[in-house]
């Protein structure tokens, strides 16, 4: 590779070429060396190729270096905090492997197998009706039932309209509140499932149901024990 530059060239070239090549990546610590041997290399071919009649002014190598010592700098930051990241990660899955096995509640399709399952229901403030609509997979409505107004727990027995059971598998579960004829809200429904498994990823740690739903940690708003 012919590393060759110009005699005329500025003396912050190297620097602003290396922070050209760091923008907008993380290196690891083996690119980092790599990086930091060939900007040696560039600088050594530089100082090899100026002008003997038009040094390059020693500030202008001054320059340089502290450029590429404050790329150098970001590099090793970035580094570190990857570093806490995963840690963090890691002590996150610790805490959350003691709700394996508990019930979380939040607001996800519901997986239906004949169990009972336990809502958690939030009517309007003003509502004097509330109403629970089923939806399947391919959104059709299956029942509407009528609800206490409260916020108490109700147990779902999981049938449809007429009252039989529902296949197994996973619905929807909304909650309408209304003021006589009026629809003052619909909102989904929270309710309480078994956790089996806790899962991270490059979005957070996700939670894993029975049924195999699957809900981020952070939409979990209770636990209790199974």
């Amino acid at each position: 590779m012919d590393m060759t530059l110009a005699p005329t060239q500025t003396g912050t070239a190297i620097g602003t070429r290396y922070a050209e090549q760091q923008s907008g990546t993380t290196a690891n610590t083996a690119s980092a060396s790599s990086d930091y041997e060939m900007f040696l290399r560039m600088l050594t071919v530089q100082m090899q190729n100026q002008d003997p009649l038009n040094p390059i002014d020693s500030a202008d190598y001054a320059v340089q270096l502290a450029t590429f010592s404050g790329v150098e700098q970001a590099v090793r930051t970035n580094q570190l905090l990857e570093s806490l990241q995963s840690q963090f990660g890691l002590l996150g899955m610790a805490q959350l492997a003691g709700w394996v096995g508990q019930e979380a509640r939040a607001a996800a399709p519901v997986y239906v197998d004949g169990t009972p399952v336990t809502l958690s229901p939030d009517p309007a403030s003003a509502a004097d009706r509330a109403v629970l609509v089923v939806r399947d997979a391919q959104d059709r409505v299956l029942s509407r039932e009528d609800l206490p107004v409260s916020t108490a727990p109700y147990n779902w027995a999981g049938t449809d309209a007429t009252g039989a059971a529902l296949p197994r598998g996973s619905y929807t579960l909304t909650l309408e509140s209304y003021f006589a004829d009026t629809l003052l809200d619909s909102r989904p429904v929270e309710y309480y499932a078994q956790i089996l498994e806790a899962r991270g990823g490059v979005d957070g740690t996700r939670l894993v149901l029975r049924g195999g739903i699957e809900v981020p940690a952070s939409s979990v708003t209770a636990l209790r024990m199974h």
